[in-house]
């Protein structure tokens, strides 16, 4: 898997992601600031769901903005442990899975020829447990009372 090609998928997909998230957010910001959003009494609550759904997707605008910056400053070369910047190739119960480690978007999912490849964050339950391993490491993890266990086979 090259590690570089991956990376330019990524940035395509969040670079189409952002216009995306810019244009809702500020139809969103519009919506709660028109004058038809004003409270018509005091139990009428749109002015203020309105203004809480600008703020989040604003948050995401933001998000999106840095992780684009952080991929564009991203220094491709080879790890030998699991890090922030690491492409991992893990198997669990026979099925391989490839993570994208980065500091945010975690659950943003790409496609790389047939592979699915998800960004996956240090502070996720797996990303944690595979935090600093190397190639030929296991970690365990239990999900909804399942034990399952994820042996790393590769480290980009």
């Amino acid at each position: 898997m090259d590690k570089n090609q991956v990376l330019q998928t990524l940035l395509a997909q969040l670079h189409e992601d952002f216009k995306i998230l810019k244009q809702a957010a500020l139809a969103t910001y519009e919506d709660a600031t028109h004058e038809e959003t004003k409270p018509e009494n005091k139990y009428d609550t749109r002015a203020l769901e309105a203004s809480y759904l600008a703020g989040a997707q604003a948050q995401r605008v933001s998000d999106t903005s840095e992780l684009i910056l952080f991929c564009q400053n991203l220094r491709i070369r080879p790890q030998e442990k699991v890090a922030v910047g690491a492409l991992v190739t893990v198997e669990t119960t026979g099925k391989k899975n490839y993570f994208f480690f980065l500091p945010k978007g975690g659950g943003i999912t790409i496609q790389d020829g047939t592979e699915q490849i998800q960004v996956m964050t240090p502070s996720s339950p797996l990303g944690k447990a595979l935090l600093g391993l190397s190639q030929g490491d296991t970690a365990e993890i239990t999900m909804s009372g399942q034990k399952k266990v994820y042996e790393i086979l590769a480290v980009i």
